[in-house]
């Protein structure tokens, strides 16, 4: 699974940290998701996805091996 977390973040200016503090994570788990080594639940991909105003499928989308 891919995502535009890291696109996001940069057009709201918005760091990994106070991006993890706002849906209640690890900085380390914002990084993990941007780096495609971590899949997000549900509920934090929707949490995420609010915060940047975006659908869940704008932010989140599998490639071609998915």
């Amino acid at each position: 699974m891919n995502n535009t977390i890291k696109i996001e973040r940069a057009k709201q200016n918005i760091t990994q940290a106070k991006l993890a503090e706002m849906v209640g994570v690890s900085r380390q788990t914002i990084n993990a998701m941007e780096l495609n080594k971590y899949i997000p639940s549900t509920v934090l991909a929707l949490k995420i996805s609010k915060i940047f105003n975006k659908n869940v499928n704008e932010l989140f989308f599998l490639d071609k091996t998915d």
